[in-house]
């Protein structure tokens, strides 16, 4: 019988308080275990001067946590799910996903203004290749920048005045406490949000049916549909390919909608496509959408990024 769990995580406020959610679901669900979480730097953590995409992408915030998983050190792993790579290592599966919080992307500003108000030239910063393309896409005369660092970090660049806006996932200020700074919550139909935006991806050792048991009760049957059809258009399309890659599914009716787009890093191009199926067809859907965006030009853009 499961008595004990360990939980990793990484260090900063966002990654532990989904840790702690998850520890104290878990706890509720099953009041005799005993669980633990443990922090671990992962090399995105500590190499913070240097954008993502070229250290590595995703996995700099994933590697040094799955050998941890693949060691025994932990039982599970709570990861925001758009940080997780579709393809995960031999021995680890993706065993629950958490039901999604906000799916967009939120602007804060300096002096409260939404993205259409913002002072011609202002300086925008956001971390993602994805966001900084739509931005560059619709506002092309602002100045975007990358920025590397925890939320907080980002923050106090905005409050310091090296920034006037930054974009950050609107699930992580909601999850902090900090919906109040947001000057827009940017529609997601327009600015496609990350697969797997607003859920978190429970990660575990693929033979360890005792703990996939215990984390049934971090799962939800819904955002599991939407988050795995857009995983399934990121993985036909991009695999580990650094490049401005969205997607937006979402359960309406009885009907899976997907929305994905592709766009070049100076947002001078963005190659969109919708598609529908059904809920309980993801992959399939996923795949449809892939291919509706290669026939709309993905390829070319995809082959520059290689």
């Amino acid at each position: 019988m499961l008595t004990r769990l360990v939980i990793g995580s990484r260090g900063s406020p966002l990654a532990l308080w989904q840790a702690d959610w998850a520890r104290t679901t878990l706890l509720n669900a099953n009041p005799g275990l005993e669980i633990r979480i443990d922090v671990i730097r992962t090399r995105g953590d500590r190499e913070r001067s240097v954008p993502v995409a070229r250290i590595g992408g995703k996995q700099v915030f994933t590697r040094e946590i799955e050998e941890a998983l693949l060691d025994g050190r932990i039982d599970l792993a709570v990861h925001s799910l758009k940080d997780l790579p579709t393809r995960l290592p031999a021995g680890l599966r993706l065993a629950a996903t958490s039901r999604r919080c906000d799916v967009r992307d939120a602007l804060v500003s300096c002096a409260g203004h939404k993205l259409e108000h913002l002072p011609e030239g202002a300086v925008v910063g956001t971390g993602s290749l994805r966001r900084q393309a739509q931005l560059r896409h619709i506002r092309p005369d602002l100045v975007v920048e990358g920025i590397r660092g925890n939320v907080d970090t980002r923050l106090r660049k905005l409050d310091a005045g090296e920034i006037e806006a930054v974009v950050l996932a609107a699930a992580g200020l909601r999850r902090l406490g900090l919906s109040g700074r947001v000057s827009e919550f940017l529609p997601a139909q327009r600015f496609l949000p990350a697969p797997g935006q607003g859920a978190l991806g429970i990660e575990i050792r693929q033979d360890d049916d005792r703990v996939a048991r215990a984390v049934r009760c971090l799962h939800d049957r819904s955002t599991h549909s939407a988050v795995s059809a857009e995983r399934a258009m990121l993985d036909d399309l991009a695999g580990g390919c650094q490049v401005p890659v969205g997607a937006w599914a979402r359960l309406d009716e009885g009907c899976l909608i997907a929305d994905g787009m592709v766009a070049v890093p100076d947002g001078g191009k963005i190659v969109r496509a919708r598609t529908t199926g059904d809920p309980d067809e993801f992959i399939d859907v996923g795949r449809r959408l892939s291919e509706m965006l290669v026939e709309r030009g993905a390829m070319e853009i995809l082959s520059d990024a290689l």
